[in-house]
């Protein structure tokens, strides 16, 4: 099992990243995606998570629905989470995890992970 995490960066306050969590070995379409994040010095929290077999998706708190999409292609055994309107404060590392269901926030409960991208947002 494999999921590997692209598309941080260096970015200014304002800016838009999609990032990408690309996966392998184990059937998408029976699975479920979240992402986290982890800032400095702060535990991991979860933004997302989507349902490989329909694309729902559960949102961690609403308040972040406004600037962040979640979605999945899943011909590409791809998980995608595009943020927009970037602000310092969304300056972490940010990873993917799979399992079976979006059953819990808890980051170490989650059967696998990534490594995680680092996003970097300047004021």
């Amino acid at each position: 099992v494999q999921l590997v995490e692209s598309g941080g960066g260096l970015v200014q306050s304002g800016d838009s990243l999609r990032l990408s969590c690309a996966t392998s070995g184990f059937n998408l379409d029976d699975s479920a995606i979240a992402w986290f994040r982890r800032a400095p010095g702060k535990e991991p929290e979860g933004i997302s998570c989507i349902s490989g077999s329909d694309g729902a998706v559960t949102w961690r708190e609403e308040s972040v629905k406004g600037r962040f999409t979640t979605s999945i292609d899943n011909a590409k055994n791809t998980v995608y989470l595009e943020i927009t309107s970037l602000k310092p404060e969304d300056t972490a590392v940010y990873y993917c995890a799979a399992d079976v269901g979006c059953y819990t926030w808890i980051p170490g409960a989650w059967e696998y992970r990534g490594q995680g991208t680092q996003v970097t947002v300047s004021s």
